[in-house]
């Protein structure tokens, strides 16, 4: 059985602009790879034909080697399985902060975003603080690879939380009895 992105002579362009739009737009975590950078994940929506993903400011996710005009290379999940579905070709697009297409691929982005620090202030801090740029296909689509590409988690000042306290469990338990 052929892959979805294996070349093959039956498939058609608008099949694969399809399969680029349907698996982008139901996934809700895309990875993408600039010239020179590994590939981060990032959080995304699907607006008017093209990945925009908001980043590079305080409290978000950042955007090394995105700059404007830059070939970069998405790679699009499954949302239930986790597996590679899709490696697409993409052109990055700044959009100008005020602009109308800022405005109205920020509204998106307002409504994906979770847990933003400062609520309805956000999108405010995103024009003078972040970058919101647009992944347009290009129509490309990259094979898929055979093996596993695992690396490394890429340098973050996140951290995972210390083992839960030996005693927390029973501590716990006791109020659920009181209760």
């Amino acid at each position: 059985m052929t892959d979805a992105a294996s070349p093959t002579p039956d498939r058609h362009p608008l099949m694969d602009r399809a399969l680029v739009e349907e698996a982008t737009r139901k996934s809700g975590l895309i990875w993408v790879r600039g010239p020179g950078i590994p590939a981060r994940a990032l959080w995304h929506v699907w607006h008017e034909g093209a990945a925009c993903v908001v980043g590079d400011g305080p409290d978000e996710q950042p955007l090394p080697g995105l700059a404007d005009g830059v070939a970069a290379e998405v790679t699009v999940r499954s949302k239930d399985k986790g597996g590679r579905l899709v490696a697409w070709a993409a052109t990055v697009v700044e959009l100008a902060p005020g602009s109308a297409a800022w405005e109205a691929v920020v509204a998106e982005l307002k409504g994906k975003r979770l847990n933003a620090p400062d609520g309805e202030a956000m999108t405010d801090r995103w024009r003078r603080e972040c970058r919101v740029v647009r992944l347009e296909p290009t129509g490309a689509l990259s094979p898929l690879p055979e093996g596993s590409l695992a690396e490394p988690p890429q340098p973050s000042p996140a951290t995972t939380r210390e083992p839960v306290p030996a005693g927390l469990p029973r501590l716990l338990a006791k109020r659920r009895r009181k209760a």
